[in-house]
């Protein structure tokens, strides 16, 4: 199991925040048969530990209409392997960047607010981008299955 290195208290309260990370330390503690302070504790040493990293709110970009959501697999040379990622990391529209094994090194998700953005990012971003060997684009129709983050 993924949490093997953390306590059963630990464990409970990392699934319930999965479940729903609105939880308040009193509700969670209430599931746990703890105080809020307790929980509050555990949850400041995960945060200090790296373990919780953050809590967001993720937006669906197919709801808002006409927001289109695409990924890239993109293998660069060697020498602009570096200056690639960092031109990507500076685009607003590119949402994650992830190192791969494989045919491709990048895998590069994107999400732009109409056709016309998405237009603009390509030939603004991807087109300029530096000694690039190849490249693959396709375009997200649906989502099918999404899953964020770890699933215990």
């Amino acid at each position: 199991m993924y949490l093997d290195g953390l306590d059963e208290i630990d464990q409970k309260i990392i699934t319930l925040l999965i479940e729903n990370a609105r939880y308040t330390y009193s509700e969670i503690g209430d599931r746990l048969g703890l105080s809020r302070v307790a929980i509050k504790n555990h949850i400041d040493a995960l945060e200090a530990q790296g373990i919780i990293e953050e809590y967001t709110t993720i937006i669906n970009p197919q709801k808002l209409g006409g927001a289109v959501s695409c990924y890239f697999e993109i293998e660069t040379s060697p020498s602009s392997f570096t200056k690639v990622i960092q031109l990507l990391c500076d685009c607003p529209t590119v949402t994650q960047i992830y190192r791969t094994t494989g045919k491709c090194r990048l895998h590069v998700h994107a999400v732009a607010a109409n056709h016309d953005e998405l237009e603009g990012f390509l030939s603004e971003v991807i087109d300029k981008l530096p000694d690039i060997v190849s490249i693959s684009t396709n375009v997200i129709l649906s989502s099918i299955k999404d899953i964020k983050g770890l699933r215990l």
